[in-house]
């Protein structure tokens, strides 16, 4: 049973875990692949307080190298699923679950919305694991959205067992070469199924697929944790960075604008201090 679980690894994530750090608790901080990829892509940062023209790159080293001088471990999977367990909270990521008394919440914003029969189907066919739910789809016929080449590992995974992959990379120059893969340079716009995954809709195509593995770095707040409350598609806080749910707190660009990096340390820093507070009141009761 940990203190706390922090979600994500850009300037929230990274101010969370650090102040949880100084205050000595017991957190995992689950940031996936490429925690800083919006803020090394950056060409110049002029209002960041102390750095007036730092480049997205040196920040994005200064953070993740303050983290490690600090010996923060990272965990690079991908949260999957937050389960509510009546006081405490249990999140699976990768091929493992862990469970906290409470969970920081710094997921960033994503310009794709969930693909509609998404959320119906997620567990029925729609994944977003290949490690954990790669072997349930050997021999059988799938899809495969990535979202960056760096899940390029996971698409090749997932061709190793299945009969026929087809690949829905949303950029170019995908590098998967595999006999049994095909490249469709589409976007899928449906998943269809009455009881599982049957197809696949993309303009007017139509795939059969028994299974679609959605690789994103990360998933949307409604998808990971039900009940979650949000609006205009950010999560609902108060100045405190609690969301609606007891012992789940948000901060970053999640939350809302200004999307500013400075915003999302102040936020991480503020969520951390009210986990601590929240750990007491606990204690104390």
């Amino acid at each position: 049973m940990k203190d706390c679980i922090i979600i994500g690894g850009g300037p929230a994530g990274v101010s969370a875990a650090i102040n949880l750090k100084l205050n000595n608790k017991d957190f995992i901080w689950i940031c996936g692949k490429s925690p800083s990829k919006k803020v090394s892509s950056a060409e110049h940062i002029k209002n960041y307080p102390g750095l007036p023209d730092v480049t997205g790159k040196q920040l994005a080293w200064a953070l993740d190298n303050h983290a490690s001088l600090m010996d923060i471990q990272k965990n690079e999977d991908i949260a999957t699923a937050i389960y509510d367990l009546g006081g405490t909270y249990a999140v699976t990521a990768g091929e493992n679950t862990y469970e906290s008394k409470t969970i920081i919440l710094c997921l960033g914003v994503t310009a794709s919305k969930p693909i509609d029969g998404e959320e119906r189907l997620l567990g029925k066919g729609v994944s977003y694991c290949a490690t954990c739910d790669g072997f349930l789809y050997k021999g059988k016929t799938i899809a495969v959205m990535l979202t960056d080449k760096a899940f390029e590992a996971e698409a090749e995974f997932l061709c190793s067992l299945a009969k026929k992959v087809y690949l829905f990379p949303i950029y170019k120059d995908c590098k998967i070469t595999a006999e049994n893969a095909e490249i469709i340079v589409k976007v899928p716009q449906k998943i269809e199924g009455e009881k599982r995954v049957e197809r696949i809709i993309c303009g007017n195509e139509s795939i059969d697929a028994e299974g679609i593995f959605i690789l994103r770095s990360s998933v949307s707040p409604s998808v990971l944790l039900k009940g979650l409350a949000a609006e205009d598609g950010h999560i609902t806080v108060d100045r405190q960075m609690r969301t609606n749910l007891k012992g789940v707190f948000a901060a970053g660009d999640c939350t809302g604008r200004p999307y500013q990096y400075a915003k999302s340390v102040g936020e991480g820093n503020v969520a951390a201090h009210s986990v601590i507070d929240y750990l007491a009141e606990l204690k104390n009761n």
